[in-house]
């Protein structure tokens, strides 16, 4: 239901686009979420976007990264911009019903495979 692409390997204060190819999702309100892999195996948030549009961030994200959907709300966009070492790892997108905020990433049932991304200083 959920596939990422875009990750790869870039210099610090480099850009990269990652894509979230969202299928087979019948709710009439939800929300996608980027995540990238913490300690412990935890799974922080990096931003959330509802399919009405409204999105929010992480404070360690805030003016450098985008989120974004197209038309068909199918392709979910993270623009990632100004990139640091610290924002190496792997990324996922997610999705639940409902709203995107206040939950928790263990709240969303749906993951795709994820996509690894590493900012060499």
């Amino acid at each position: 239901r959920m596939v990422e692409s875009g990750g790869g390997s870039v210099q610090a204060g480099g850009t990269l686009r990652l894509t979230c190819v969202v299928s087979g999702i019948t709710w009439s309100r939800y929300c996608v979420g980027w995540f990238r892999q913490g300690q412990k195996n935890e799974r922080a948030s990096v931003a959330r976007i509802a399919n009405d549009g409204g999105a929010i961030y992480d404070d360690s994200v805030k003016g450098r990264f985008t989120v974004s959907q197209d038309d068909t709300k199918n392709n979910i966009y993270l623009q990632m911009t100004n990139l640091r070492p610290d924002d190496t790892s792997l990324y996922y997108c997610a999705a639940r019903e409902g709203t995107c905020i206040g939950f928790s990433y263990r709240t969303f049932p749906h993951w795709g495979p994820g996509t690894q991304v590493t900012v060499s200083s």
